[in-house]
């Protein structure tokens, strides 16, 4: 089955959302407070649900307050000389504490919200060290006062669920409207969905590996071997997953008894309180057993947040601000199904990643061009975002001893055209297109040459771009290692260092180029395609030709 998880990120080049002034006057008798809405703060599905009831006062609620950057033309002329090749500030990125310093909200626009949230009667808690991010909590009658609006239970017979939602958008003293991107945590329409697929030919066994990728044959059919042996793993580099489920720590340790793996027990890093939801721990297992097979030396955090868009804001602008050299994301939804608001939050979370050389890897989808399955072609978000490399899907063949056979495009592999971000530098003619294409790279994914993974005290083979994704964060760990103990800049932002080694001499050398198959409005060719991107990667031959 298709599990997937929904998030957003924002428009690199649009402008921050643009705040209606629209002032409301308060009683005689309170503290005069203009208040404004926040536009894009209404999520889209209630047009289309029967509103059913409303949410009880006494319910608790989780929001996350975004707050904007300083200096966006500035961020935007940084990234465009970081991230070139041809530039002399190639790779030279900013710590976190510099970007807070340079871009993050001033402390005066931070005190004012914490003030303001505070005074309403809401618990204020972790303020992100980029200032960009404020997480509070209140009961439901708490979060209506300080909003403005009012908060409903509606069915969407549709997609057949019921949600909350805020019936208007929110609104917030004009002092400090034009410092804030988004109010998320107001509805829970956007469940976050992950993209992983079960192999349903292999039968499950609950005491021995199912057939599929494992820490031998996945390192083999990658050309990681050598460098493993070599004893460049991993070892000394984080890698990042981000995840909306909780896990059982019994299942991974099952998996590395079982392939005699010796590493380190992941840790959990809870954010905007964490998640108790275990409905996607097969998500969290497959990502957390890719990295071990192939990067087995790497450090591993999981990222867990509530599945909720407040918690989706939180959980990428801490990722920004702990500035972990490498993330892997298997959750997201199509680019329609994101308000703008939250796309944008999103997007400056993703903006820092890059300003600091952070390599992030998202999954494309499983639904091949038709990411939102309504007929026509979208694409995932975050996959989507130029700030992100979204990975794409294949069908893996080896050879007899295990070696790389051959790819041929995954139907499932998600890809195709933004509407929503313009065209990048980097695929400056790669491709023809006005807008950002999408994915960037691929990797194994169909279900039936998928990774053996052991999840809910049971071995399946497990597929999906939800395998893909967290395989380039492992072999980027790798490569990360190598590159520091030769003195070499790390990988850093990933589409940088993609397209400079796919657009120069070794990308026959470095990549697997697919050629064929397609994922329905789109068909693999020879060089990048909306398919597979430029392809997966030859692990040892990219290491030696960048790293020497």
């Amino acid at each position: 089955m298709t599990a997937r998880r929904l998030k957003t990120l924002g428009l690199l080049a649009a402008p921050l959302p643009a705040i209606a002034a629209l002032a409301l006057t308060t009683p005689a008798h309170a503290v005069t407070q203009p208040q404004v809405a926040v536009r894009g703060d209404v999520v889209s599905a209630i047009s289309q649900s029967v509103r059913t009831g409303t949410v009880a006062s006494s319910a608790h609620l989780n929001v996350t307050v975004s707050l904007a950057m300083r200096d966006q033309a500035g961020l935007r002329a940084f990234l465009a000389q970081v991230t070139n090749p041809h530039s002399s500030h190639y790779k030279h990125y900013l710590t976190a504490a510099q970007f807070a310093a340079r871009f993050g909200a001033d402390q005066t626009t931070v005190n004012q919200v914490t003030g303001y949230l505070t005074s309403q009667g809401l618990h204020v808690g972790q303020v992100t060290t980029n200032r960009l991010s404020v997480t509070a909590s209140g009961t439901a009658q708490q979060v209506e006062k300080a909003f403005g609006t009012s908060l409903a239970t509606y069915h969407d017979a549709a997609a057949k669920r019921d949600f909350f939602a805020n019936t208007t958008a929110p609104k917030i003293p004009a002092t400090f409207a034009a410092d804030v991107v988004d109010v998320s945590g107001l509805n829970n329409f956007a469940a976050h969905h992950h993209y992983d697929h079960v192999n349903t030919a292999v039968r499950p066994n609950a005491t021995a590996p199912v057939s599929g990728l494992d820490p031998s044959s996945g390192p083999a059919a990658y050309d990681l071997a050598s460098l493993q042996s070599s004893g460049d793993n991993g070892s000394g580099v984080t890698v990042a997953l981000v995840e909306f489920s909780a896990f059982s720590q019994s299942d991974i340790a099952t998996y590395d008894s079982t392939y005699g793996l010796n590493v380190s027990a992941p840790t959990v890093v809870n954010v905007d309180g964490g998640t108790t939801d275990t409905s996607g721990q097969d998500e969290v297992d497959l990502d957390i057993e890719v990295v071990q097979a192939l990067a087995p030396g790497a450090t591993i955090k999981v990222y867990e947040a509530p599945n909720s868009t407040a918690g989706d804001e939180a959980l990428y602008s801490q990722l920004a601000s702990d500035n972990v050299p490498v993330i892997s994301s298997s959750w997201g939804q199509a680019e329609s199904q994101i308000d703008s608001a939250n796309r944008t939050a999103d997007d400056q979370s993703l903006q820092e990643a890059a300003a600091q050389g952070q390599s992030v890897y998202a999954a494309s989808g499983d639904n091949g061009s038709d990411d939102a399955g309504d007929g026509g072609t979208s694409v995932d978000f975050p996959a989507s975002d130029p700030n992100v490399s979204g990975v794409g899907g294949t069908t893996l063949s080896t050879n007899s001893d295990g070696s790389y056979g051959g790819e041929t495009a995954w139907s499932g592999s998600g890809g195709g055209t933004s509407t929503v971000f313009p065209q990048p530098s980097f695929q400056s003619g790669v491709t023809s297109d006005t807008n950002r294409d999408v994915p960037d790279v691929a990797a194994a994914a169909d279900p039936s040459t998928g990774w053996a993974v052991y999840t809910g005290g049971q071995w399946e083979e497990v597929g999906g771009t939800s395998g893909a994704a967290p395989n380039w964060a492992a072999f980027t760990a790798i490569y990360d290692q190598v590159a520091a103990a030769k003195g070499h800049a790390a990988f850093g932002n990933a589409n940088s260092t993609i397209y400079a080694d796919a657009t120069g001499a070794n990308y026959g050398n470095d990549f697997h180029d697919v050629t064929s198959g397609s994922n329905g409005a789109f068909s693999a060719g020879t060089g990048y395609d909306e398919v597979t991107g430029w392809g997966s990667y030859d692990g040892a031959k990219f290491v030696s030709d960048n790293l020497g």
